[in-house]
């Protein structure tokens, strides 16, 4: 008996993705995949902080912070402002809260 070729419905093709943007999101990926700088992206989920607000919030020393923001910086994860002798953070756009936060909402799934 002879096998049938296996048929399927041709799929609508989506968009092709540039290899400059899947490397681009592999690296904002790689960047949020510390959990250190994680809890610094959730944190500033909820609203801009300064450097010290964010390594007591984050439990840091503020020479292990300065490194997870520069990583995060470098990603345009976070973006940066002066106010005076002050450098406050936040989160360089809503996208990145939306995946941080979809990411936990489904983490925490598991926890039921």
């Amino acid at each position: 008996m002879a096998k049938a070729a296996h048929q399927h419905t041709a799929r609508t093709k989506a968009p092709r993705i540039s290899d400059e943007a899947c490397e681009r999101a592999a690296a904002l990926f790689r960047a949020a995949g510390d959990i250190q700088r994680l809890r610094v992206i959730e944190l500033l989920g909820h609203g801009e902080c300064c450097v010290t607000e964010l390594a007591e919030a984050s439990g840091q020393k503020l020479s292990t912070l300065s490194q997870q923001l520069r990583v995060l910086r470098a990603e345009r994860i976070v973006k940066h402002r002066r106010d005076g002798k002050h450098i406050y953070y936040s989160l360089a756009d809503d996208h990145v809260r939306e995946l941080v936060d979809a990411a936990l909402r489904h983490a925490a799934e598991g926890e039921h």
